[in-house]
């Protein structure tokens, strides 16, 4: 661990979780837990190129209270590669670790970026088994020529292998990328993305997956953002992705009645600059949804 590593970052990482696996449709799909079984849920989903250790210091703050999952989506972390991704396969995936991993009643599911699509497309699919999505600044939009290569191959680069955990972690990216990170967390991040293999170390990720969204992932999403069967909530990073635009269109398209929380000073990976900032928003419209009724849309 970073040695500049605050308190809180340090409690969060030293919190007990298990490694869970479950196999949905002849993939072995890893998840982590923390918390004690029985209690009611949240699961974590990450971005594309990530795993679901970068959810650690924001989900372990939830267990005194939640059953607490986050999932390694297929071709990503610790879970199976596949031949072929798909969307609502992804949802699957997320359905099949809310029922293994101990959750008593209706989970939240919290996605970020590419996870935010995944979370869109689990809330209509599966909402009446959700109690509601929080969705971390994942644009859902027509897909944009000009943008739509950030998640592509060439953005990732090709498959590599570093001869030492130290060479890797001096290449570590983000994509996008953005202006500030916090080292502690990147460095927590990065080291928990390698795998070992002959002659050195390489990222986990599945690159096939970014071969096969090649134009882009901001409209995957789209068609079912319109049938969304339960709460949705959108953080919208201040130096994020999703602009006055693409919020506004997205307002619109599910009914006028999302709310919609910018996160201050965050980029587009908040848990990496302003994880505090999330995680006190995910815990405020929590709050606010235990003591709410659902508005409608029109």
């Amino acid at each position: 661990m970073a040695a500049s590593a605050p308190e809180w970052f340090r409690l969060a990482l030293e919190r007990k979780f298990e490694d869970l696996f479950v196999q949905v449709e002849g993939a072995s799909i890893h998840y982590l837990a923390w918390g004690e079984r029985g209690r009611r849920g949240l699961v974590f989903v990450h971005g594309g190129g990530a795993h679901a250790h970068w959810w650690t210091h924001v989900a372990a703050q939830f267990s005194d209270d939640y059953r607490v999952l986050a999932i390694d989506l297929s071709g990503h972390g610790d879970s199976a590669h596949r031949e072929h991704y798909e969307l609502e396969q992804w949802t699957r995936e997320v359905a099949a670790i809310s029922r293994d991993g101990g959750i008593d009643g209706a989970p939240v599911v919290i996605g970020h970026s590419m996870g935010g699509f995944v979370a869109i497309t689990t809330a209509s699919m599966h909402g009446d088994d959700l109690a509601g999505v929080i969705v971390c600044d994942s644009p859902v939009t027509e897909p944009d020529p000009e943008i739509g290569s950030y998640q592509g191959r060439e953005a990732f680069g090709a498959l590599r292998t570093y001869r030492s955990v130290e060479e890797a972690l001096a290449r570590f990216r983000t994509i996008p990328p953005q202006e500030h990170y916090l080292d502690y967390v990147i460095d927590h991040v990065a080291r928990r993305s390698l795998r070992e293999v002959e002659g050195g170390h390489q990222w986990k990720f599945d690159r096939l997956i970014f071969e096969q969204f090649e134009g882009g992932m901001r409209a995957i999403a789209l068609p079912y953002l319109r049938d969304v069967r339960c709460r949705l909530a959108l953080l919208r990073s201040e130096f994020g992705l999703i602009t006055d635009r693409i919020g506004e269109s997205m307002y619109e398209a599910m009914g006028r009645v999302t709310p919609i929380v910018e996160l201050p000073e965050a980029g587009h990976h908040a848990m990496l600059d302003q994880p505090l900032v999330l995680l006190t928003a995910i815990r405020a419209l929590i709050a606010d949804w235990d003591h709410s009724t659902p508005r409608l849309s029109r």
